[in-house]
């Protein structure tokens, strides 16, 4: 437990602001003068975006802040990792600067001292639930977090899968191939009224059913594939065993987001409550750090909800609870590190309205009502924004109009607006590329990259033995051409050279992407949104 000051405020949290200043304390609401100063530069990448975030800062004050937590909480410490470790796309769109593996490059700082455990809900493996930024199962998705966490030398040997029923085969069987595959799994069951039934799941009937891992170091971080994995659940059940074999144990959280010491209705609080509009999660005054400090912090409807729990299980175990408020529970120092609020504010105002047109192609997949796509809208209202803030809508609906088929739009690091027309020879998005590589390499406009020669018999390939009833080249096939003219032309290869210039840009099409385009853009780190409509809008089923 943590030792308390006269007040009986935990060390550690706002009653040491004097000394936490100084240790990068997730209380400290003021910055540094050196904070003050980064506030009013505004970086860029060469050839990028303006940088917002200061990751080498973060870096180093988040990891030294979490070996300060395990230093006054003492014992073993469960640290549960919100959000993404890997692959953070999210973090990476609404603080430019923070590099979407920032998080596990800063746990490479505590390398030595920690093991990775993973959870996931038996249940999102049982619906198939898929990664949607990747395009892989959860399932998958678990064997690769473990591959990668392994390949930097992380220590990571224990699975935990929550919620999984006796009859549940999908789950069962992908444990068997998790311990075939040489890792250690252990089973939670669902708990009959978790969280509020503290009486049932702080006893035999709750947590006493679960199995409980043996971790090998006093460090441990709990992730998962996506929310709802069960990390939280799966801490406070092994604090309970820990109780119970006579060991000492505490936990302490790191969710990225809502930014707890930005303003509720900060935008990247917002893209935040976008990004989650589909699991009802709500950006929320912390109650209660507002009653026990008088001060405000950001949380979240979760958090808040569960935070009695988390209270009751402590003071069962331990005779009383080092947090006073969910706020105290978290290490994050990622507020402390943007270096530039406006910035961060734009990023953040796109990634909102970039969440919109994806939950409006999704509902429009799906034949689904405008649920989550309305709650959406509703973050754009607050934030003062609509589709218009998003440049590359209007020239791209502009041409569709204009030539009365599908047309796309990009915007370039520079403020240059490229767009692609629909062609006999290419697709909208093949061609919007092919002109974006034509600029960025000073190639006359009017020059083709590729000849319609060289198009032709790929054309035949793919409608007279492929099957395919639309002769357009979609963006894999003209890069795939364009490769094969690099051999002989310098011309393509000077396109070639420009690729990476792509990376960060943010583009529209007026139809719905195809999965290959799609991907290809992700490949391409292109930021692409599409309007919820079909090119072939008479037809019932579409291919992806």
């Amino acid at each position: 437990m943590l030792s308390a000051d006269q007040r009986g405020r935990p060390i550690g949290f706002t009653a040491v602001l004097s000394s936490a200043m100084s240790k990068g304390s997730p209380m400290s609401h003021a910055p540094s003068p050196t904070d003050s100063a980064a506030l009013s530069a505004s970086p860029r990448r060469e050839g990028g975006p303006p940088v917002g975030f200061d990751r080498d800062r973060y870096i180093a004050l988040q990891s030294e802040h979490i070996r300060e937590r395990q230093r006054r909480i003492g014992g073993r410490l469960y640290l549960e990792m919100g959000g993404k470790l890997f692959d953070d796309m999210h973090a990476a769109r609404v603080l430019p600067g923070f590099d979407p593996d920032t998080k596990i490059a800063m746990l490479e700082e505590l390398r030595a001292e920690l093991e990775i455990v993973i959870a996931v809900n038996a249940r999102d493996l049982q619906r198939h639930k898929v990664r949607a930024d990747l395009g892989i199962t959860y399932e998958e998705e678990v064997l690769r977090l473990v591959d990668a966490f392994r390949s930097r030398g992380f220590l990571v040997e224990n699975v935990v899968l929550t919620q999984l029923d006796d009859d549940d085969q999908s789950g069962h069987g992908f444990r068997n191939r998790l311990e075939r595959l040489g890792l250690r799994t252990v089973r939670h069951r669902t708990i009959p009224g978790y969280p509020t039934d503290v009486a049932r799941i702080v006893g035999d009937d709750g947590f006493g059913r679960n199995e409980a891992f043996s971790p090998s170091r006093d460090l441990i971080v709990l992730t998962a594939p996506g929310p709802g994995s069960g990390k939280l659940a799966t801490c406070l059940s092994q604090i309970y065993h820990d109780h119970r074999r006579g060991v000492s144990s505490g936990y302490a959280k790191f969710e990225t987001f809502p930014v707890w010491d930005l303003p509720l209705e900060h935008p990247v609080n917002l893209a935040y409550e976008a990004a989650t509009a589909d699991l009802d999660d709500l950006n929320v005054i912390d109650p209660f750090h507002l009653r026990a400090y008088g001060e405000q912090a950001t949380s979240y409807n979760r958090d808040v909800e569960v935070f009695p729990l988390l209270t009751a299980l402590l003071e069962r175990i331990d005779g009383s609870s080092p947090y006073r408020s969910p706020t105290d529970m978290g290490v994050n120092l990622v507020g402390r590190c943007i270096s530039d609020d406006a910035a961060c504010r734009d990023a953040a105002g796109q990634e909102i309205i970039r969440r919109w047109f994806q939950a409006q192609v999704a509902e429009h997949r799906e034949g689904a009502a405008e649920d989550v796509s309305s709650r959406v809208g509703l973050v754009m209202s607050r934030a003062g924004i609509d589709v218009g803030d998003r440049t590359v809508v209007a020239p791209a609906r502009g041409l569709a109009q204009q030539t009365d088929a599908p047309a796309s739009a990009m915007r370039l690091h520079d403020g240059t607006l490229i767009t692609g027309k629909t062609s006999a020879l290419l697709g909208c998005s093949a061609a919007m590329l092919l002109n974006a590589l034509k600029h960025l390499a000073g190639i006359d406009e009017e020059e083709h990259l590729l000849s319609p020669e060289s198009i032709e018999p790929i054309q035949t390939l793919k409608t007279s033995h492929l099957g395919s009833r639309n002769p357009r080249l979609h963006t894999d096939e003209v890069l795939i051409a364009l490769s094969v003219s690099a051999g002989s032309s310098e011309t393509s290869r000077l396109a070639l050279s420009r690729l990476a210039d792509l990376t960060d840009t943010d583009a529209h099409t007026t139809t719905i992407l195809g999965s290959v385009d799609e991907g290809i853009f992700r490949s391409l780190g292109i930021r692409v949104t599409s309007d919820p409509q079909y090119q072939r809008k008479a037809d019932l089923y579409h291919k992806r």
